[in-house]
């Protein structure tokens, strides 16, 4: 499985956090669990892979063009065929720049981004099926993104507080109370509560947890460091915090899940 991240060009660098492209190259046949990571994704199927993925329990086909919601419990998926996909990986913040609903309508599920943003988003999915070159393929979606973000100035002008807010959680590893957190950029908890469900799908707190999750995850990649270790250095109270918290994002345990094999999220790890 090849797997290659291409970086935006510099207007649209403070909304896309990166372009990817997996290629399997020949048919293959997987089965894997996305895991919350505190994005979403739009992504575009440009092989004959048909994949299939959880909602409401129950597996159903995923659409050719994908808006991938923000996850925020493990979700399996299968595949089977030729997988080509590209994907856009929005900052946490910033997919709401592109998208007119708010964002935790997503949750937990792969929508069509066809039905969300119509014809041109399907013209869009023809003209990436039509240029065999990545560098061709990443402007026709420049292009796109940036007429969609001069149509949402509103939300966008809220980008840069929100950057502000989710740099400042993400650099503390042990959460502030929304409270404090929100007294620090002069808003109320309840406008910083609406700000987080609108333009990113999740709330303050559910948003913290995401991020911890993810910061373990990098760690036990590693594989430097006692799992007591990475629950101090995360910010959990103790390992049975740990423990507990990280099998409600992974539907396992901390030990079990280093064990295991992962074809797609080792190769798409953020």
């Amino acid at each position: 499985m090849q797997y290659q991240l291409i970086k935006p060009g510099n207007r649209l660098q403070p909304y896309v956090q990166c372009y990817w492209l997996m290629d399997s190259e020949v048919p293959v046949e997987l089965e894997d669990t996305i895991y919350p990571g505190g994005f979403m994704e739009m992504v575009f199927n440009l092989g004959n892979v048909i994949w299939r993925s959880t909602a409401d329990n129950a597996f159903q086909t995923d659409p050719p063009i994908e808006l991938v919601g923000q996850i925020t419990r493990p979700m399996p998926i299968k595949g089977k065929g030729r997988n080509i996909l590209l994907g856009i990986r929005f900052y946490p913040h910033t997919a709401a720049c592109f998208l007119d609903e708010e964002l935790h309508v997503f949750n937990d599920r792969v929508s069509n981004l066809g039905d969300v943003l119509g014809g041109p988003v399907k013209t869009l999915h023809q003209q990436l099926l039509d240029v065999p070159g990545l560098p061709e393929r990443i402007l026709l979606i420049e292009n796109f993104l940036l007429k969609r973000l001069s149509a949402n100035e509103r939300k966008a002008g809220k980008a840069p507080l929100l950057a502000q807010i989710v740099q400042d959680m993400e650099r503390n590893a042990f959460a502030a109370p929304i409270g404090m957190l929100a007294a620090r950029y002069g808003i109320t908890p309840r406008y910083l509560q609406k700000l987080f469900l609108q333009h990113i799908g999740v709330t303050p707190k559910l948003y913290s947890q995401i991020h911890r999750f993810q910061r373990s995850l990098r760690h036990m990649r590693k594989q430097e460091d006692s799992l007591t270790a990475i629950a101090y250095d995360c910010g959990y109270a103790d390992q049975s915090h740990f423990i507990r918290e990280f099998r409600s994002f992974a539907g396992t345990t901390p030990s079990a899940f280093s064990a295991a094999s992962r074809p797609v999220n080792e190769d798409a790890a953020p």
